[in-house]
């Protein structure tokens, strides 16, 4: 048998009222902080964005290119011989 007053969550009326009434307080107060500090964040100007996009691709490292000539690589192809056809 369920008690009439409370329902299923087990609170009275008042305390219901009380706990809802905190729970809007608490989401007002984050949600005014929150506001609070997106205006007090600091503008950052696009040249500055862009300067360090540039400074970060200057400082990235590239690899070396393989050397062809090292051991077990196999030589490129060289063109083969010319056809007579073409040799004048």
């Amino acid at each position: 048998m369920l008690p009439a007053a409370g329902g299923l969550s087990g609170l009275s009326g008042l305390s219901g009222t009380v706990a809802l009434a905190a729970t809007t307080a608490a989401a007002a107060t984050l949600t005014v902080c929150a506001v609070v500090l997106a205006r007090s964040a600091p503008v950052v100007p696009p040249t500055l964005v862009r300067t360090a996009i540039r400074d970060r691709d200057r400082r990235t490292a590239f690899l070396p290119q393989r050397d062809p000539d090292a051991r077990g690589r196999t030589r490129p192809r060289a063109p083969g011989h010319a056809l007579p056809a073409t040799v004048a």
